[in-house]
């Protein structure tokens, strides 16, 4: 009985001493927590300076001096021309003066390309012969100068109108007669000669434009030969 009543007291006394003890070391595990955290102050300087100080920054590369060079200026003495001089020669040496000029040589004077005419000192001085005037000659046209029929029929001043041929009428026969002409500069016809058209028809054409007369074509203000070509319409119904 006594055995059994001691090993109930020393398990009551030993589940007590381990709730104590570890109340006891949970305050000061959280005592070591709080402090630090409330009172900084109270922790070692060294060590908070050691977590806390950032470290240095890398060393700036120094600075390039660029050497400015300075010219010395020296400064130059003016000379005044009207200062009298210290002293007066007694004679002047003439033996360092350089020749005078020749009468009649050509240093300064402008170069004339055709020296060797003999006009070229006159023509710089303005004193020389005028140049001599070119006339251009408009050159003559020999041949005719080929003219479209609408430029030409504008020039037209008189004739006579071409006939329609009975034959061709009866024989139900129109169409156009295509002319070569060569008028000459007072305005007359002086060829003509069919390119086509319908033969019934070109003979009475050709009559009639044998008879025109036209104001002369003028070329650089002068009249001239004119080659063009006429067409004489034949139809039925005019």
């Amino acid at each position: 009985m006594s055995i059994v009543e001691s090993s109930g007291a020393l398990k009551s006394n030993s589940s007590r001493f381990v709730w104590v003890t570890a109340t006891f070391n949970a305050m000061v595990v959280g005592a070591m927590i709080l402090v630090p955290l409330l009172y900084p102050e109270a922790l070692p300087r060294t060590s908070l300076m050691s977590t806390v100080t950032a470290p240095p920054p890398p060393p700036r590369a120094a600075p390039v001096q660029q050497a400015t060079q300075q010219r010395a200026i020296k400064p130059v003495a003016v000379m005044n021309v009207f200062t009298a001089p210290t002293s007066i020669p007694h004679t002047v040496d003439r033996g360092h003066d350089d020749p005078p000029p020749v009468v009649g040589s050509n240093i300064g004077m402008p170069i004339v390309g055709a020296m060797d005419s003999g006009n070229g000192i006159a023509a710089a001085l303005g004193t020389g012969a005028p140049p001599p005037v070119v006339t251009v000659t408009k050159p003559k046209v020999t041949a005719p100068v080929l003219i479209s029929s609408g430029v030409i029929a504008g020039n037209r001043l008189s004739g006579n109108e071409p006939v329609y041929p009975a034959i061709a009428k009866a024989a139900r026969v129109s169409g156009a007669v295509v002319l070569r002409a060569i008028i000459s500069k007072t305005g007359e016809m002086q060829r003509l000669t069919v390119i086509s058209g319908p033969e019934m028809l070109r003979s009475s054409a050709v009559a009639a434009v044998q008879t025109w007369r036209y104001r002369p074509y003028l070329l650089n203000g002068e009249p001239t030969d004119v080659e063009t070509t006429i067409t004489v319409n034949f139809s039925l119904g005019g």
